[in-house]
């Protein structure tokens, strides 16, 4: 076997976006090392400065002043938002479905096509003061928010909607969050809990937060919040309902969760200052390590801690299930292909890993079985409706798919190898980057968008020319 192609993995996408938002809530001046540059990063910064947070960017990577733990956005005609939550009466402003703005222009919150950036910030920006118009790009006004948007109205949030209500655009006025307790669903996306986790801290009392809806969704997503908020000194307390019993628990412990048997308490307080550096990322590393598990050369990726809590640490166990060879050593993980067979998969928590499993699922041996992927139904929501792009994307390329309410199945056909393919990115950055596995089988990829990888991992393209 050739040596290994050597590969470093990117920043995570997931922790840049955390450690912005705990630096930008801080009262000081912190420095943020290794985060991602990407266009979803882009428009987190620029929300947090409409907010009053200050980046400048340094040799070392970002210096980043905060607001001390209250983000500004625009203020009524009358001043302030009124204790209540309610909308400060109104002036000359356009107007809106479900009421009035004033004359003083909302705080301009431009998500682009962010997911992340939309749903995390809608909480923290409720637990600021003053006036927030949330908007993006793309498909994200077509993405639900209204099991978040829901519960930050209990906390006295008042939303004016621009379009269909629980969705994009929106302008939100805000004294703060009012109360001491929330129930929020995770069926749809973990971000909800984890926005308001994050702008919990800000609020004048303790805030218990508990989990309701049917089920738990990318609950790691939820850890990275919680270490991130402790990393920057908030203190909160998780609590498992064992035998009837609440229990405190640390986050690292918690890895079965359920609706109705967890809660968080997060006490008022303020984020420190302090210099961070951001790990790498396993969703984009998953790329180059499922590149390692097809072959025809082993990969290996540095830059990944084994002890992350990132949940798309996962592709790990998962290739190994396939059937590929996986060995750490001091400063990385090396992939080797052995023989990939088909597997049953429950993905809940790592929903980013679908795309590049299922087209890792597509490219084994013929005849070496179905693999199935399951308590995925959030994927219909994404950038794309994910589990739809995969069955059809991958049919052509002559896999047998199929889709059902929470997943889909994919079974290996004969490849169009020396074929020109013209494939669809459906412009998400995650099919864009599943779909270039195939030229490791000989197939001509033509993709209709490749730049969309930009979203997340606008260096993808220079990389993955030492794998192809």
């Amino acid at each position: 076997m050739e040596a290994p192609i050597q590969i470093k993995a990117p920043s995570s996408k997931s922790m840049s976006h955390r450690a912005f938002i705990a630096a930008s809530l801080a009262a000081g001046e912190s420095l943020v090392a290794d985060a991602l540059e990407s266009d979803d990063l882009i428009r987190t910064r620029q929300c947090l400065t409409a907010a009053g947070a200050r980046f400048e960017a340094v040799a070392e990577g970002w210096k980043i002043t905060g607001v001390a733990g209250r983000p500004q956005g625009g203020q009524s005609d009358q001043g302030d938002i009124s204790g209540n939550g309610q909308a400060a009466p109104a002036g000359q402003g356009r107007p809106t479905q479900g009421g009035t703005v004033g004359k003083a222009a909302p705080a301009d919150c431009n998500m682009g096509e962010s997911g992340t950036s939309c749903r995390l910030l809608t909480a923290v920006l409720g637990a600021g003061r003053g006036r927030f118009r949330v908007h993006g790009e793309g498909r994200l006004h077509d993405r639900p928010m209204g099991q978040l948007t829901d519960v930050l109205q209990t906390l006295g949030v008042t939303f004016h909607w621009e379009g269909k209500p629980g969705y994009p655009p929106f302008v939100m006025e805000t004294s703060g969050f009012k109360g001491t307790e929330a129930s929020i669903p995770l069926d749809e996306s973990s971000q909800y809990l984890s926005g308001l986790l994050l702008g919990a801290p800000l609020s004048e009392q303790a805030l218990r937060v508990n989990i309701a809806g049917s089920k738990v969704v990318s609950w790691p997503y939820v850890s990275l919040s919680l270490m991130v908020m402790a990393d920057f000194g908030i203190d909160y307390d998780v609590e498992a309902l064992e035998n009837d019993v609440w229990v405190k628990r640390a986050p690292t412990e918690v890895t079965a969760v359920a609706p109705g048997k967890l809660r968080f308490t997060v006490r008022p307080g303020q984020y420190k200052d302090r210099p961070y550096a951001v790990e790498g990322d396993w969703s984009n590393a998953s790329y180059f390590l499922a590149a390692g598990a097809i072959g025809p050369r082993p990969v290996r990726v540095s830059g990944l801690r084994p002890d992350s809590l990132q949940g798309d640490k996962a592709i790990l166990e998962i290739l190994a299930a396939m059937g590929a060879k996986v060995v750490w050593d001091a400063t990385g993980v090396t992939v080797t292909p052995v023989g990939l067979k088909g597997v049953e998969l429950d993905m809940g928590s790592c929903p980013d890993l679908v795309p590049t499993v299922a087209a890792t699922a597509a490219l084994a041996p013929l005849g070496s079985g179905t693999t199935t992927i399951r308590n995925v139904a959030h994927l219909r929501i994404k950038e794309s409706d994910r589990l739809q792009a995969c069955a059809d994307e991958l049919a052509k390329l002559g896999a047998i798919t199929e889709t059902f309410s929470d997943g889909l199945s994919i079974t290996p056909g004969p490849l169009p190898k020396g074929l020109r393919m013209e494939l669809r990115t459906y412009d998400d950055h995650r099919m864009a980057m599943s779909l270039s596995l195939f030229t490791l089988a000989g197939v001509d990829v033509a993709l209709d968008n490749p730049t969309c990888v930009a979203k997340s991992f606008p260096g993808f393209w220079d990389a993955w020319r030492n794998i192809a």
